[in-house]
């Protein structure tokens, strides 16, 4: 689980969330929707310990990480995995190599078990046999896949994912989803997907967050957040679809 209590964050004197209270559910996928500037980043930072609150608290599962120590946040991130916007993954190691850094980090392990997951976990995302490749071999789907590999390495209860369809094509983007859905079917963990892609979020999401300008406007299941009238969602809705023709010609 979780859950954000009066979170607010500032930057100098400019305030780039206001008063969040929000609590994502064991298992629960939550997609993170809105515009440039809207906070969604800023949220995804704050979750894994990246940045710290002004006020407010946050909690992933029973530990309240808002004051904790970064010794006693490393602990509480091998809760987590982190799929990247840009993927991230280091250029100099193999596929293998990036997927096994986690584990070589944070792990006690024999070099034949940190083997034996390596292939487990590229087997799930579908690169069965990759793990001598360069990233400067693949292609930007498979990135993603590599990189979520590297997530779930680890084993964590929850995953937090940053545009993972930003820059692919759409029938990549769609397989992408898939994956995320499988995921969190096959291993019951818990997901924050921040996107800005509205027919992604409705693929993938059991419920749709929705950040303005900082502020939280909206949160419902998938066909709640349809129905809202609220004419930011709905401009929302527009922009998205009127982006969606554009590039479709």
């Amino acid at each position: 689980m979780i859950r954000l209590e009066g979170v607010t964050k500032s930057f100098a004197s400019h305030e780039v969330l206001h008063p969040l209270d929000l609590c994502v559910k064991d298992g629960e996928t939550l997609a993170v929707i809105g515009g440039s500037g809207s906070g969604k980043s800023t949220l995804l930072r704050l979750i894994i310990g990246l940045i710290r609150p002004t006020s407010g608290r946050i909690w992933i599962d029973d530990a309240e990480i808002s004051q904790m120590t970064e010794n006693e946040l490393d602990r509480v991130r091998l809760r987590m995995g982190m799929v990247f916007q840009y993927s991230a993954l280091f250029d100099s190691m193999t596929v293998g190599e990036n997927v096994a850094f986690g584990l070589r980090e944070h792990k006690r392990l024999k070099e034949a078990e940190i083997v034996r997951i390596v292939r487990e976990k590229l087997h799930l995302v579908g690169l069965d046999g990759s793990e001598r490749m360069m990233p400067g071999e693949l292609s930007g789907g498979m990135k993603k896949r590599v990189s979520l590999a590297r997530a779930i390495a680890i084993d964590p209860s929850i995953i937090l994912y940053d545009e993972p369809s930003s820059g692919l094509d759409p029938l990549t983007s769609a397989k992408i989803d898939d994956l995320i859905i499988e995921t969190q079917r096959n291993l019951g963990v818990t997901s924050v997907v921040v996107t800005h892609d509205m027919a992604s979020a409705c693929r993938i999401a059991d419920r749709i967050a929705m950040l303005h300008k900082g502020s939280l406007i909206a949160l419902d299941t998938v066909e709640g957040f349809r129905k809202l009238e609220d004419p930011r969602v709905r401009a929302f809705f527009r922009a998205v679809e009127t982006e969606e023709k554009e590039a479709s010609l």
